[in-house]
């Protein structure tokens, strides 16, 4: 919701600013904000899957040292 405010609220500028550069600067800025809005969604979503593959091999290699345990006594 926020972004949606943040990216009409720029709109509107360029809007009231078109006739000058400053409308194409505000435009393109934009949509720079957005992409690194959605690059920080990304990396945030591929971390948390890196974290749970990590969660999920230490969890194996307890299991694996439990079971070797186990067989050498």
């Amino acid at each position: 919701m926020k972004k949606h405010v943040f990216v009409a609220t720029l709109a509107a500028a360029a809007a009231l600013l078109a006739g000058c550069g400053v409308a194409e600067t505000a435009v393109v800025t934009a949509a720079q904000a957005e992409a690194a809005v959605e690059d920080a969604k990304q990396a945030k979503e591929t971390q948390a899957k890196i974290e749970a593959g990590v969660a999920d091999a230490q969890q194996v290699a307890a299991e694996n040292r439990a079971a070797a345990e186990e067989a050498g006594q």
